[in-house]
C-alpha cells in the first residue's frame, strides 16, 4: 500500500515537472512576426488646414436709447423678427429738477409775454380800424404777438420733453420710444420692464435695449496658426462643419486674412473670417462653434500607399516590398501626404505589395 502511494506521488512530481519544462520551453521560443499586407492604390490627396471658431452675423447692431429714463414698456423679444424703424421698447422720462423747475420758468414767462403782446395787439388794432395809427405801428405790434405766440409755444414743447421725454409735435418721432436701426433677427434684449437706462455719451456705451443681426448674412471667424497662413489666400473654397449640427456642412468663401498676428498661448494666431452660405433649411444660431476645412494642396488621380507603410530614414525613403514571406527594402519618392495617405511619385507599382503594420496575434 504504501509502495503504491510513492508510486502515485512520484507520478504526479514527474508530470508536473514535465508541464512546467514544455511550458517554460514554448513560452522561450520566438514567436513568428506577422505583417499587413498592403496594395497601392490611385486616389486623391489632399492636405487640409482645420480652424475652430465661430459663426457670428456679419451685421449685428446693439440698438441703445436717445434719452435716459425707466423702461417702462417691451415690445418683443428674444428670437423675434425686427424691421427697421420699429419700435422695440418704451422709456418713461424722469426729469431732472433744475431742468424742470426751468422749463415751468420759462413757460410761465411765455404765458405773461404773450398776453401783453396780445393786450397791445387788441388795442392797437382798434386804433388802426379808425385810421389813427399808421399801418408800420400796427404791423410792427402784430409782428410782436406773433413773436410772443411762437415762444409760448416753444416754451410749452420745451416743458413737454423735459417731462414726458416727448412733445405733441414731434410725437410720431418720439426719442421715448426705441427703435431698432435694422432689419433683423431679435438674438437678445437684456432689460426689462423698470430697468433704468441712460444714454450713449462720452463717459459710458449707453445701455443696450437690444442686439440685433441680420441672420441671412453670416460669417465664420476663426484663428490659423502662423505656420500655416502663407498657403491661405483670399477667395480659397472653405467647408465648415458646425458641432451642433453634425448632419449638415457648409460652403463659405475665405473673405479676409488678418495682417497682424495676436498671441495666444505663447503661439502667434491670425484671425481669418469666411462669408458662409447658408442653406434655406437651416437653423443657425449666433455664437454656433464651428471647424472651418481649408484645402491647402491637393492632387488628384495619383499611386498612393498608407503613410504607415513608408519608413523615413534620414533623407531616404523607402517601403518593404513582400516577396512571398521574405521583405525587399526599395527606396521610393514621395510627394504630398494627408496624415493617413501619402501621393508616391516614383519606386512602386500598382502590383506591388507592401508591408505594413504587425499584427498583433
Amino acid at each position: 500500500m504504501k509502495k503504491l502511494k510513492t508510486i502515485i506521488v512520484v507520478s504526479l512530481l514527474a508530470i508536473l515537472f514535465l508541464g512546467t519544462f514544455v511550458y517554460l520551453y514554448r513560452r522561450s521560443k520566438p514567436k513568428e512576426v506577422h505583417y499587413e499586407v498592403l496594395a497601392p492604390s490611385v486616389k486623391d490627396v489632399q492636405r487640409t488646414a482645420v480652424v475652430t471658431g465661430k459663426i457670428i452675423p456679419r451685421n449685428e447692431v446693439n440698438v441703445k436709447p436717445q434719452i435716459s429714463g425707466i423702461i417702462s414698456e417691451i415690445y418683443k423679444e428674444a428670437g423675434q423678427q425686427v424691421t427697421e424703424g420699429e419700435v422695440i421698447a418704451k422709456v418713461k422720462v424722469i426729469p431732472e429738477m433744475s431742468s424742470l423747475s426751468s422749463a415751468q420758468s420759462r413757460l410761465r414767462l411765455a404765458e405773461l409775454n404773450l398776453k401783453q403782446a396780445q393786450t397791445n395787439y387788441d388795442r392797437e388794432k382798434a386804433l388802426y380800424d379808425k385810421q389813427l395809427v399808421s399801418a408800420d405801428e400796427y404791423d410792427q405790434i402784430r409782428q410782436a404777438l406773433a413773436q410772443a405766440k411762437e415762444e409760448y409755444a416753444a416754451a410749452e414743447e420745451s416743458l413737454e420733453v423735459v417731462r414726458d421725454g416727448v412733445s405733441k409735435r414731434n410725437a410720431s418721432s418720439s426719442s421715448t420710444l426705441i427703435r431698432s436701426t435694422i432689419s433683423g433677427l431679435i438674438l437678445d434684449v437684456p432689460v426689462k420692464v423698470g430697468n433704468s437706462v441712460i444714454l450713449s455719451n462720452t463717459f459710458n456705451d449707453g445701455t443696450t435695449i437690444a442686439t440685433v443681426a441680420n441672420m441671412n448674412d453670416l460669417i465664420f471667424d476663426g484663428n490659423v496658426d502662423e505656420t500655416e497662413v502663407g498657403r491661405l489666400t483670399e477667395g480659397m473654397p472653405v467647408v465648415i462643419k458646425i458641432g451642433a449640427l453634425q448632419d449638415y456642412s457648409f460652403d463659405a468663401t475665405l473673405e479676409y486674412i488678418s495682417p497682424k498676428a495676436t498671441q495666444s498661448n505663447g503661439a502667434n494666431q491670425f484671425e481669418i473670417k469666411a462669408a458662409v452660405a447658408v442653406p434655406s433649411d437651416a437653423m443657425i444660431r449666433s455664437g454656433y462653434s464651428a471647424n472651418a476645412e481649408i484645402v491647402l494642396q491637393k492632387v488628384e488621380g495619383v499611386l498612393t500607399v498608407p503613410e504607415s507603410a513608408v519608413v523615413f530614414e534620414g533623407d531616404s525613403t523607402y517601403v518593404m516590398l513582400v516577396n512571398g514571406k521574405e521583405y525587399t527594402k526599395k527606396t521610393i519618392v514621395t510627394g504630398l501626404s494627408d496624415g493617413v495617405n501619402i501621393e508616391v511619385k516614383s519606386g512602386l507599382t500598382e502590383n506591388d505589395r507592401v508591408r505594413g503594420n504587425q499584427i498583433i496575434e
